[in-house]
């Protein structure tokens, strides 16, 4: 059985940084895209960045490009996401998620397993 489990969120005043963590359990990360998506409050799920075999990081927000970043722990079998310079409008949950392939995806649907989502609130 596939399980994500996030961590990590919290509050952060903004120009402040989290770490968010996917701990996985059930699938190998070289055969999976790994991808991080958010939802703020009265918003849709955004693809944030994603990071896969084939493609390595993708971004989907250009608003996150240079402030967050991915990284992995194979033993650990855990991927974090690095969020740096943070902002009150990266204020979101954040769930990672994971789909058997090489390659990445911004369309949630594709992603067949998901982390229940951390809360990350960036205070002004």
């Amino acid at each position: 059985e596939v399980q994500l489990v996030e961590s990590g969120g919290g509050l952060v005043q903004a120009g402040g940084s989290l770490r968010l963590s996917c701990a996985a359990s059930g699938l190998a990360f070289d055969d999976y895209a790994i991808g991080w998506f958010r939802q703020a409050p009265g918003k849709g799920r955004e693809g944030v960045l994603c990071i896969s075999r084939r493609e390595r990081i993708t971004y989907y927000a250009d608003s996150v490009k240079g402030r967050f970043t991915i990284s992995s722990d194979n033993v650990k079998n855990t991927m974090y996401l690095q969020m740096t310079s943070l902002k009150a409008e990266d204020t979101a949950v954040y769930y990672c998620a994971a789909r058997p392939s090489y390659y990445c995806s911004n369309y949630g649907p594709l992603y067949d397993y998901w982390g229940q989502g951390t809360q990350v609130t960036v205070s002004s």
